[in-house]
Order: structure tokens, then sequence, then C-alpha cells
């Protein structure tokens, strides 16, 4: 059985390479590549803070799922990195902003958060997500 696949490509945002996509929307679900708190207007991150990191990399996120139809609303499973573990309350401070009851998702999603020895670019925070299509 074959399922079609098609690839989520936000122009804003930074450029892929040609080892991934930034989403790929199959099976009545979109998935969505690691995203970091990058500015789509200077393609760097936001800042060196972790919250500001997060809160980018979750807009960046929704913009991606907006190209594919999809929402925040609509995310039913989100990994979290962070290169300093111990910041997890605060990143989590504006996690809940985006997933929790008050915050676009009524319904949070299931999530994994872990800690890891560095990210691409220097990033201190990174977000992947599946959500409905």
């Amino acid at each position: 059985m074959k399922t079609a696949r098609t690839i989520i490509q936000v122009s804003e945002l930074p450029a892929v390479n040609p080892t991934y996509s930034q989403a790929i929307q199959a099976g009545g679900f979109v998935f969505v590549s690691g995203q970091t708190g990058v500015s789509p207007g200077t393609g760097r991150l936001v800042s060196d803070d972790i919250a500001e990191q997060a809160r980018q990399a979750i807009e960046n996120t929704a913009s991606i799922l907006r190209s594919a139809g999809s929402s925040l609303e609509k995310v039913v499973s989100a990994n979290i990195y962070l290169t300093d573990y111990g910041a997890l309350s605060q990143v989590n401070q504006v996690y809940g902003e985006y997933f929790s009851g008050g915050g676009a998702a009524r319904v949070p999603p299931a999530k994994m958060s872990c800690g890891v020895t560095a990210l691409h670019g220097g990033a201190k925070f990174e977000i992947q997500v599946v959500a409905l299509a």
C-alpha cells in the first residue's frame, strides 16, 4: 500500500538542504522537521535566550503547519530537545502558552523532552511535531 507524500516548504523560513524537508504531509498527518529559534528575517537565532528561541521555534512550526493547512491546535505529538535541561521550566512556560488549555491547543499533545549535548547552529532549543492534516 503506497501513501502519497507531499513536501511542505515555507519560503520565508531558512532554506533546507537536500537531506530533509521542512515537513511532509502523508496519511492524514503533517510531520514537521525539527525547528530551532531562527528568525525568518535574518536566518540567525533570535537571541541567546532559550525562552526566546523556544518562542521563535514554535512560531516557525506554526508557519509550516499553516502552509500545510493545519495548525498548532492539531498537534498530537511534540518532541523537545534542550542543550540545558535545567531550563525546562522556562521552556515549559513558553510551550504552555501555545499548548495548554489556554493556548491554541485545547488538548495538549503528547510530549517528550530531553537534554542533548548540542543542536545545529548553536541553538539551545529544538521542537519537532506531528499534527493532524
